[in-house]
This record gives structure tokens, sequence and C-alpha cells, in this order.
């Protein structure tokens, strides 16, 4: 009987990607930006609660909880959540979306004080000419809202991942004036975002390396995210690009879901994850995760 490797000719192998320099943790948006498409139902609590299980037993480092700051319901189901996470010692750890506002950021310091949990906040931004122009944004102002927003958080002893909405169509000069701020407020993350599904390959790899070299230049230790979308039908081969580009936290959502055609398939990226060797994760529970939130949500598994 040949050895297993004798049995096919792997071009794969060839001509392989690099390997990312750093590990690569998966970050899970399924409950707050997955379920912004137009058709997608927001799962009640008991689904929620089964999806932050097989999430946790997939392997994903992070999940998105919702944002509080968008109502009652969603700071019910975000305080069921992390409750949830401290009283199974679950390992994913818990993050909360939230512009960058202290109206925003003050439900999840709430939540998280009354949980007795640390809770990431997500703080976001548009970051283009076109979000500026659209929003009459002036370049100071952004720079004044990252300011007082991650400065708010971290006085408030919350982790910060700070997220420019539109990244990959953003001015160098203004990401570098964002990042920066964030960093000197405290910020431990930031993310880079394919908010419209813009990126090419070539675009991922650009963006995520500029920002990377900005990081090593201002706080080496400050992580990078990318979130991305797959308008484009780029949403799964940008991740691995911006992996080795850089990004050390991959953002995806179950089944894909998303506005639009969707977010990065979190399902595609564990697989693929697992199959290039950068993760080493028991997936026999992924089938049942995509059954969760197809049932959840009522979206069809594709």
């Amino acid at each position: 009987m040949p050895e297993a490797q004798q049995l096919i000719y792997d071009w794969n192998t060839v001509e392989a990607p690099d390997r990312p320099s750093r590990p690569v943790a998966i970050h899970d948006e399924t409950l707050r930006d997955g379920i912004q498409g137009p058709s997608v139902r927001d799962p009640d609590i008991d689904h929620k609660l089964r999806f932050l299980h097989l999430a946790d037993e997939l392997g994903v480092g992070s999940i998105d909880l919702g944002l509080p700051g968008s109502g009652p319901r969603a700071v019910a189901d975000v305080e069921r959540l992390a409750t949830e996470i401290r009283d199974q010692r679950l390992r994913v750890k818990p993050l909360c979306a939230a512009r960058t506002l202290e109206v925003d950021i003050r439900p999840v310091v709430e939540i998280s004080q009354r949980v007795g949990i640390p809770i990431e906040v997500a703080a976001f931004i548009g970051s283009s000419p076109i979000r500026q122009y659209a929003e009459g944004w002036t370049i100071e102002e952004m720079v004044d809202n990252t300011r007082n927003a991650v400065r708010f958080a971290r006085q408030n002893q919350l982790p910060v991942m700070y997220v420019t909405e539109d990244t990959t169509r953003a001015q160098p000069e203004t990401l570098r004036r964002l990042f920066g701020t964030a960093i000197e407020e405290g910020a431990q993350r930031v993310a880079v975002c394919d908010t419209v599904g813009h990126s090419t390959p070539d675009g991922a790899r650009a963006v995520v390396g500029y920002v990377r070299q900005m990081l090593d230049e201002m706080k080496p230790e400050v992580g990078l995210d990318w979130h991305g979308h797959s308008d484009r039908g780029f949403g799964l081969i940008n991740a691995i690009v911006a992996a080795v580009a850089g990004a050390d936290r991959i953002h995806g959502c179950a089944l894909g879901l998303g506005e639009r055609v969707g977010n990065t398939h979190l399902d595609l990226l564990l697989v693929n994850f697992r199959l290039l060797g950068w993760i080493d994760t028991d997936l026999s529970k992924l089938r049942e995760m995509g059954e969760v939130i197809a049932e959840g949500t009522g979206m069809p598994i594709p």
C-alpha cells in the first residue's frame, strides 16, 4: 500500500504562499456584522448561546457579541452572552462594536463591570474620502473623535481595537493620523476594513503591508486585524493574503452572512487555515455551527 503522500502530487506546495510571520487568530462577526444583512433575522438568545459554544469549540479566538449602543435588546443579549463566557469558562474572548462616541462605548463599560470580565471595544469610524464627504467630517473632527473614544475606553480599563471603516479606499496620510492617534491613546489593536469589498488580493497585500510597517515604526506590539467582504468574490483569498502580509487576526461570519453579498466566510477560513497548516483545530462541529446559524437567522446553508 503506497504512503498517503504518494497517492497524489500536490501542486499547491510548489509555489506555496509564505507562512504568516506571527500566529494568526480568527475573529467572528456573525452576531454583529453578519446580522446586518436585510434578509437576515436577528437570532434569539438560545441560538446565540448555541453558536457561542460552537465557535469556542471550533477554536475561534474572539467573537463580537453585538452593538449594545443600538438598544435594550442588544444590551440584554450581550450581557447574557458575556455571562455565559464567564460562567462556562469559555476560551473565546468577548468583543463589542461601538462608534467612536462615548454614548456607544458606555454600555460596553457598564456590561463589563456588571459581568466582571473585560470586553474588547471595537471602536469604528469611516476613513475614506467618500465617507468624509458623505458625513461632512473634517480630518480634525475624526482625530478628535478617535482620541476621545479610545481614551474613554482605556480610562475604564477596557482593551480597544480601533477600526477604520473603508480602509481600503482611504489615503495613506489619513490612516497614519488616525491609527497614530488611537495608538497614542492606548489602542492595543487596529483593524483594516474592506468595508465595501473593494480590494483585490494585490490591494489587500498593499494596504495591510503599509499598515503593518507603520505599526512596527510606531509600536510593534500593536495587533492588526483584517475585516473583509465578498462583493468581488475575493473575501477568502484576501483574508489569506492579509495574513501573509502581516494581519494577525482575521474576521469572518458563519455562512458568509452580512450586508450585500456578505462577509468573508468563517467556515471557509477555518477549513483553509487548517489545510494550510496555520491552525490545528478540530473542525468536526463545523456543520453543526452552520445549521445553528441557518436556523437562527432564517438563511439557508449555501
